[in-house]
């Protein structure tokens, strides 16, 4: 067991500061692994490959108090031209790392009594008597913080280093789901058992990529909206003004850029404690309701894709049914629109420099699946951004996606008709069933991801020389989806036992497959053709 002593008590206070200590996982530019502090991260940011965390989800948390930061700093372009001439010249983002290095200690220390960084410590009452082990504290461990779901309990002995437990409060403020916290509103005030989805909860999430960390930074930053130097350190920092937990509290507008990727969507606190190797570590945790912002989709929501879903329009969302590649020809439609704003037009205004093969930027989109309050997955997908070629990309992934679609709905009404023919006195009760076993869709759709993304890749290589880059590799994309398709149609098919019944079951099944796969309905690039559109 750890050692805790008890919090803020005189010649026993731990601390422990993010900003000195190596802990964010990177990728160095050889292709190496390291940890790094925060201050050498935007030092060294040109130098660094990538942030390389535990899962997407907290990557994308590490990213957006990186921004954060480099916003309070003032470290962010003034304009959209600015930013442009940022991204050619590579600007130096060491103003940030400076400006972090100076700012005072006790702010920065994630065990301060009163200011613990990126926490509450007005749960200090309640920690004793509703503190969790730390599974409570990251998410692929906690569930809906009750059940949980990678068999981690909540009085796991099971203490995480500093480093980890920073990383899982940051994930936390953004990802954290919606439902009730394990702590009594007694003394706080009942609203603060009242658990709101983070503010990246409910939606994809779209971090332009560049071939260093500090090229990914200088892409996602933007024009200042508001003041600079508000961070939200902690909950109870002077000159913050805060919701209360007696009431039901009315969203507030984010003062600024930094304020907005740094808000805190948890009341967060931690117990520190010596590990058996004397290293600083976490033994229990507490979580309950944080802020509430407002936020402007034009001015707040800046990465997002927007689509209508029952009459309105809202962010392109993660769904359990339909896998994030099939969704890429968005992330292209928003840059190609005449309406483009926010990441998207910065994205189009950039100019064409042919360096080579591959795409100099990637669009990495990062969504949270969950059932209700249950995190179930994170889905994420790279998808290849070149200048100058996003109406060719655009085309080839809405195609692209459109003829896996058609295919996968061949092969369920193969299954169907299978089915009809080799179970002819099934129960209605049974007839899911029956048509699953038969349904090849289940192997199609994981297979189809590969060669999508080689299509999109093709496009690129090609590049915006070629007068038509995208409808050969179109044609050979679909060659190559029909003929996986037909092998697991009839893979399948090969599970029925060898009998008359099952035999006409099987060649009616390929009849309509090939039979609709070859015909006027479909897809021209699935006969070979050239889809004119």
């Amino acid at each position: 067991m750890p050692e805790s002593p008890r919090p803020g008590s005189a010649g026993h206070r731990l601390s422990w500061d993010p900003r000195r200590k190596p802990c964010i996982p990177t990728i160095t530019a050889d292709g190496a692994t390291a940890h790094h502090s925060l201050c050498a991260l935007l030092a060294q940011a040109d130098e660094l490959a990538a942030v390389d965390c535990a899962s997407p989800g907290e990557t994308i948390a590490v990213i957006e108090y990186l921004i954060a930061i480099c916003f309070a700093a003032g470290t962010s372009p003034s304009s959209d031209k600015e930013w442009r001439t940022w991204i050619v010249d590579q600007h130096d983002l060491a103003p940030a790392a400076a400006w972090l290095d100076s700012q005072p200690d006790e702010s920065w220390d994630l065990f301060h009594p009163e200011l613990p960084l990126v926490q509450n410590s007005q749960l200090i009452g309640d920690l004793a008597e509703s503190g969790t082990g730390t599974a409570q504290l990251v998410i692929e461990h906690a569930g809906d913080y009750n059940q949980h779901f990678d068999h981690h309990h909540l009085e796991l002995d099971n203490p995480l280093p500093a480093a980890d437990a920073f990383r899982a409060t940051l994930t936390q403020h953004v990802y954290g789901p919606y439902g009730r916290a394990r702590m009594s509103g007694t003394r706080l005030g009942a609203k603060v058992t009242n658990l709101a989805a983070g503010r990246l909860t409910g939606r994809i999430r779209v971090v332009a990529l560049g071939k260093s960390l500090g090229e990914t930074l200088r892409l996602n930053l933007y024009p200042s909206d508001g003041p600079a130097d508000f961070l939200n350190t902690s909950w109870t920092t002077d000159g913050t003004d805060r919701r209360t937990f007696k009431e039901k509290p009315k969203p507030r507008e984010p003062r600024s850029s930094a304020d907005l990727h740094s808000a805190l969507g948890r009341s967060v606190l931690l117990r520190p404690a010596r590990g058996l190797g004397g290293q600083i570590v976490v033994d229990r945790v507490l979580i309950g309701a944080g802020e509430l912002l407002e936020l402007d989709p034009d001015r707040h929501l800046q990465d997002a894709v927007f689509k209508q879903a029952n009459g309105a329009r809202k962010p392109l969302w993660p769904s359990p049914s339909r896998a994030l590649w099939q969704e890429a020809h968005a992330l292209y439609s928003a840059v190609v629109s005449e309406q483009r704003t926010g990441l998207y037009a910065r994205l189009w205004s950039l100019p064409y420099e042919r360096k080579g093969i591959g795409a100099p930027y990637q669009m990495w989109a990062v969504g949270l699946l969950t059932n209700k309050t249950l995190p179930v997955a994170w889905t994420h997908g790279t998808y290849p951004y070149a200048p100058g070629m996003a109406g060719h990309l655009y085309r080839a992934s809405r195609r692209g996606s459109h003829i896996a679609e058609y295919i996968a709905d061949t092969l369920k009404n193969a299954a169907i008709v299978a089915a009809e023919i080799a179970f002819p006195a099934m129960r209605a009760a049974d007839e899911a069933g029956q048509v699953a076993r038969l349904d090849a869709r289940w192997a199609f759709w994981p297979a189809a991801e590969a060669p999508f993304h080689e299509l999109l890749d093709e496009v690129v290589d090609r590049g915006p020389e070629d007068d038509d880059p995208v409808s050969e590799p179109l044609v050979d994309y679909a060659r190559g989806l029909l003929s996986t398709a037909r092998t697991q149609l009839l893979q399948r098919l090969d599970t029925l036992p060898p009998n008359d019944r099952n035999h006409r079951a099987r060649a009616r099944a390929e009849r309509l497959f090939d039979a609709d796969t070859s015909g006027d309905r479909a897809p021209a690039e699935l006969r070979g053709e050239i889809a004119r559109d």
